[in-house]
């Protein structure tokens, strides 16, 4: 059996090829993909190789790459062992951008390096709950990747909120701190589309400008005490400076989007003179399964993610621009490179 997979072979080079599917085992189940999600910031890194030498990046993009990692399809076989999972099952999954998935299906006895905080996450599927729609559902790991941000700033009732950049992540991030109940969230960014998105979604305040002029409507929008909380979810260095002056003394700024050159972002004054903390959240922070150690696995932030979506609580399908086949996929990257602003969900449709 045959499977199609969309790989980037060198810089600003991507192809759809063909290749041999492995069979599975007795503990796996094999998906036939319906959709794909491309991670618009991390793709889009991968692509233009845009990151410095020697970076985590630097080490992770070697090719042949095999990109994405959202992915949504249904169950066509199941192994011997497993129990959990038949035949038309919708399955959701941390997989590229392939034809053809087999995922994880029964937990092993032995500790995986991904528990341990590798990260590289163990393909395990989940299930999509039957009133969650397949482009929903594809968003579940942009989902799990901005928990780990939201949990990791430690939010109380009431916080006021600042984001800056409302791409994925930063849509998903005004979300989530509308449910903890934030009382501003003041959204941030250059793109009117990108505001108008976030004030559908909760955001209190939209602010057409860059972090760098923000401080004295951010300070005005606070009663004077500035954010409780500054999540910078722009994956540029030059950002990380500017949004330290946007927290209270004593607040907290969440590094959430994922520079490429890392080494470029620098401290201000404001870090030690005013007491900042500054958490920095990425996707293999926590374990994959559950522990007795850890209240919030992977798995269990997957699990919450889709149930916000069953209830209506949280919504994505609104934040989807543009749909591709996979054989348009140079045609899909050139898009994201050359109309950041109107590109925001961007799905292959594999069926």
């Amino acid at each position: 059996m045959k499977k199609k997979s969309i790989i980037f072979t060198g810089k600003e080079a991507v192809e759809l090829i063909e290749e041999e599917l492995p069979k599975i085992n007795d503990n796996q189940i094999l998906i036939e993909t319906v959709k794909t999600l491309i991670s618009t910031g991390t793709e889009s890194t991968c692509y233009r190789r845009n990151f410095a030498p020697g970076t985590h990046w630097d080490n992770w993009v070697k090719y042949p790459f095999y990109t994405g990692y959202l992915n949504v399809g249904k169950v066509i076989e199941v192994g011997k062992n497993v129990k959990d999972w038949k035949n038309g099952d919708r399955a959701v999954s941390r997989s590229g951008h392939s034809s053809h998935i087999i995922a994880d299906a029964v937990e092993s006895k032995n500790t995986s390096k991904a528990d341990e905080g590798d990260c590289t996450p163990l393909n395990r599927a989940v299930k999509v709950p039957d009133n969650v729609i397949d482009e929903e559902a594809v968003w579940m790991g942009l989902g799990k990747i901005v928990q780990v941000g939201v949990r990791a700033a430690e939010h109380k009732l009431g916080d006021d909120v600042v984001v800056i950049g409302l791409g994925l992540l930063g849509q998903l991030v005004v979300q989530y701190v509308k449910l903890l109940g934030a009382s501003e969230i003041i959204a941030i960014d250059v793109s009117q589309k990108r505001l108008d998105m976030a004030k559908a979604h909760g955001a209190t305040q939209i602010l057409k400008m860059s972090s760098a002029e923000a401080e004295p409507i951010v300070k005005k929008l606070t009663g004077g005490r500035k954010a409780d909380v500054v999540y910078d979810v722009t994956g540029h260095p030059a950002v990380f400076a500017t949004a330290l002056p946007l927290a209270r003394n004593f607040g907290t700024v969440v590094l959430l989007g994922d520079p490429g050159a890392p080494n470029l972002q620098t401290l201000t004054p404001d870090l030690i003179t005013r007491g900042l903390r500054i958490v920095g959240a990425h996707d293999c922070h926590p374990p994959t399964m559950p522990n007795q150690f850890v209240r919030w696995s992977s798995q269990e932030m997957y699990e919450l993610f889709l149930k916000y979506l069953s209830r209506k609580e949280m919504k994505v399908s609104d934040l989807i621009t543009n749909h591709f086949k996979p054989e348009d996929c140079k045609k899909a990257f050139t898009y994201l490179q050359t109309d950041r602003e109107n590109a925001m969900g961007v799905i292959f449709d594999w069926k």
